[in-house]
């Protein structure tokens, strides 16, 4: 890839804390980075930045093309943005 090409989106899937020892949500975080290790380095800095005490993440990977749904039709287009967008969501147990 040049550095005249866009870059992809990239997710970041895990699971996340408030506080310690509290309860687990899912996270999705979407951002533009130029290698996993920016990418996962910008997400963990965000997600403490939004009070988030623990973070396990477990999945990288580049978007293939625009979700269909919000809220991550929302996030996707914050990523293309400049922004590290994070949505959370009630993990199944």
């Amino acid at each position: 890839m040049n550095d005249n090409e866009e870059r992809p989106v990239t997710i970041i899937t895990g699971r996340v804390w408030r506080k310690k020892g509290g309860k687990a949500e899912g996270v999705h975080v979407m951002l533009v980075a130029p290698d996993d290790d920016s990418a996962v380095r910008r997400a963990l800095e965000s997600l403490a930045a939004e009070g988030f005490a623990e973070a396990e993440l477990d999945q990288i990977g580049d978007m293939e093309g625009e979700p269909d749904e919000e809220p991550h039709l929302s996030a996707y287009q914050g990523a293309l943005e400049g922004e590290v967008s994070i949505v959370t969501f009630d993990e199944p147990f």
